[in-house]
């Protein structure tokens, strides 16, 4: 890489993509994940709906497992439950019942979405670096990695939740990434991910952004079930998913992964012109 010193603006090509994992690279429609949680609160006697367990998700599972008891309505089934609200020992309690639930979901959830292998090909065939980041930890990301890597999908960097400091949205798995992909300035990265907390993540990063609406947490359907709705209601609930995004600060939306590839070109034309994904100064 030509040494890049930061007295001009950057206009060279992208020169890494960072992926989230469940919804934007892998398992269609981010089941896995919010079936755990689900299934960890019904243990504790408090039922809790796909949509709740949805809500959090790209935080690490810890933070998310934190949100859903500050939800309204899931602290007052907790109170009519166990008599008061959850506190901190009950987080503590649930995370340590979502860790290995995690772990054996990840690994029957590991598919890679269709269009991932030949993205990341077309994105390798322009010299652009393939990173990672995740809510999961590392023991489940220990799991999902190699799984992955069974059915060909293989990033060049893999960053978890509980490699730095704190999750999304703050940047620091984003600025990690950059680091073992030795990638700068930050300007020259992209974050794909289906949820805000990626976007947000990649904005605080100083990347450029795009929201994955079709394959990801916030439509939360598999492949078969996004195939059996009405074009007209796919087309509605699409729509919404990309005005969230956009309220949120994403630079560019897609279906999926498999619209990536032009997007990329079109950064490309934007960083020549000088463009940042950000106000300077």
């Amino acid at each position: 890489m030509a040494l890049f010193i930061r007295n001009t603006l950057y206009t060279g090509p992208v020169r890494a993509v960072i992926l989230d994992w469940a919804g934007t690279a892998v398992d269609y429609g981010c089941m896995g994940p919010a079936a755990v949680f689900v299934e960890v609160f019904k243990k504790f006697e408090v039922a809790v709906t796909m949509d709740e367990a949805r809500q959090f998700m790209g935080l690490a599972k810890k933070d998310h497992v934190r949100s859903m008891c500050r939800l309204p309505s899931v602290s007052d089934r907790w109170k009519a439950q166990h008599g008061r609200a959850p506190d901190e020992s009950d987080v503590a309690a649930l995370y340590a019942q979502t860790e290995p639930l995690m772990v054996s979901a990840i690994e029957r959830h590991a598919e890679p979405i269709p269009g991932l292998l030949e993205a990341v090909a077309a994105f390798r065939g322009q010299g652009i670096k393939i990173g990672s980041t995740t809510g999961y930890t590392a023991p489940m990301v220990a799991v999902l990695a190699p799984a992955a890597q069974k059915q060909g999908y293989t990033p060049d960097a893999v960053v978890c939740a509980s490699d730095v400091p704190a999750g999304r949205p703050y940047p620091w798995m984003c600025f990690l990434n950059a680091v073992k992909l030795q990638t700068y300035p930050l300007e020259a990265m992209v974050k794909i991910g289906d949820t805000i907390n990626d976007i947000q993540e990649g904005l605080n990063a100083g990347m450029w952004t795009i929201g994955i609406t079709q394959s990801g947490n916030e439509l939360g359907m598999t492949r078969q079930q996004v195939e059996q709705l009405a074009p007209p209601d796919l087309r509605r609930r699409l729509a919404d998913i990309e005005q969230r995004f956009k309220t949120a600060g994403a630079h560019y939306v897609a279906d999926g992964i498999w619209q990536c590839a032009p997007i990329i070109d079109e950064i490309n034309q934007r960083l020549a012109r000088g463009e940042r994904p950000l106000p300077a100064g």
